[in-house]
């Protein structure tokens, strides 16, 4: 059995209305690049790249296609996907090519667990059928607390009892708004809270200090990512759980964190860890340090990796991908969400959306 193709088909979907994810900064489409590895069995895998507002879109396809003579005409088995790295390691080893390169082993690992008839939980190892889980999609740093409110009320009917709210550093600000999402979900769903690398050491302690009455799950991000010895002096110094790591590229990144102590939690990004394989390298990294692994968006991949990773903790809930998938993740009216078991990803590309949303570069 051997790989035949390796297909890419860009999309943009429109979000409406527009993300306002921090002042000035609208999320208006997501765009992929949806990469397919054919084989001559009739089974395909699926993976991509994300990007917002159409970004780099062409020179993510092209890139993407460029791995087609590293896998075509060869069995999709693990040397494939390292044959791949190897050559990004020495050509470009880029934070660009990384991500490229995550769309290639996603749907290696999706061709795999198909052709084996598993899901990809299952090639690793499942050690949880179902994760807390929590809403990320509907509590950005522009919404104000009446409409914090109404957004809690809504996802509370469809079973989350977690949620992650974006605040700024400026605590005038940003206590009404922890207050009123506090007060919405009562005091025994989690809170999260997101600074988005907004703040400063000292401020971040200060903040981390302010919110405590409000018995926050984790602060996440609360300084620029490159500034691990600053992560670890506040996690010293907070009760609060410090987590981060989304904005860190390859297992490598988060092994540094790890030896630094700049996080209580760690949350690879699938994309920015090259997929999978590195996906996996950082959560280890984490189990050796006894130190728990989220997740960042992904959540149709991350599921199943979280699913087969024994230090995970929380699976991160993103909406993003929804509009290019065909199933959604399920809860089990206990604020958990119940991981896939269906072969590959558990998730499949709904075409008829793709066909929609589909752009010529």
């Amino acid at each position: 059995m051997t790989i035949t193709r390796l297909r890419t088909v860009p999309v943009e979907f429109p979000y409406d209305p527009p993300i306002g994810l921090a002042p000035g900064r609208m999320l208006r489409t997501g765009s992929c690049v949806l990469t397919i590895l054919d084989t001559d069995e009739g089974v395909s895998g699926e993976g991509l790249v994300y990007t917002f507002n159409g970004t780099d879109l062409a020179r993510y396809d092209a890139a993407i296609r460029g791995f087609a003579p590293l896998v075509v005409g060869r069995e999709p088995r693990a040397d494939t996907f390292a044959r791949a790295w190897q050559t990004v390691r020495a050509a470009d080893p880029s934070d660009f090519a990384v991500s490229a390169l995550a769309a290639l082993d996603m749907a290696l690992w999706d061709l795999r667990a198909r052709l084996a008839g598993v899901n990809v939980s299952a090639l690793i190892g499942a050690h949880h059928k179902t994760l807390p889980v929590y809403d990320s999609g509907s509590y950005w740093v522009s919404v104000p607390p009446d409409a914090l409110r109404r957004n809690a009320q809504a996802s509370m009917e469809r079973g989350f009892r977690a949620f992650k709210l974006r605040i700024g550093g400026n605590l005038d600000d940003d206590l009404p708004r922890v207050r009123a999402l506090r007060e919405a979900i009562g005091p025994d769903c989690a809170l999260l809270a997101d600074l988005n690398q907004k703040s400063t050491v000292a401020d971040a302690i200060r903040i981390g200090h302010a919110l405590e009455p409000f018995g926050l799950t984790w602060l996440e991000e609360p300084v620029p990512c490159h500034d691990h010895k600053g992560e670890a002096e506040i996690a010293a110094a907070l009760d609060v759980t410090i987590a981060s790591g989304e904005s860190i590229y390859t297992s490598d990144g988060i092994l540094e964190m790890l030896k630094l102590k700049s996080a209580d939690v760690v949350m690879p990004d699938l994309q920015r860890m090259g997929g999978p394989t590195g996906f996996l390298e950082a959560a280890r990294h984490a189990q050796a340090f006894g130190v728990p692994c989220s997740n960042h968006c992904f959540t149709e991949m991350s599921a199943g990796l979280l699913a087969g990773v024994p230090n995970a903790n929380w699976l991160e809930y993103m909406l993003w991908l929804e509009p290019i998938y065909r199933e959604r993740i399920l809860l089990d009216g206990n604020g958990h969400a119940v991981l896939p078991t269906a072969p590959g990803w558990g998730f499949s590309f709904d075409w008829d959306a793709v066909k929609r949303y589909a752009v010529s570069l």
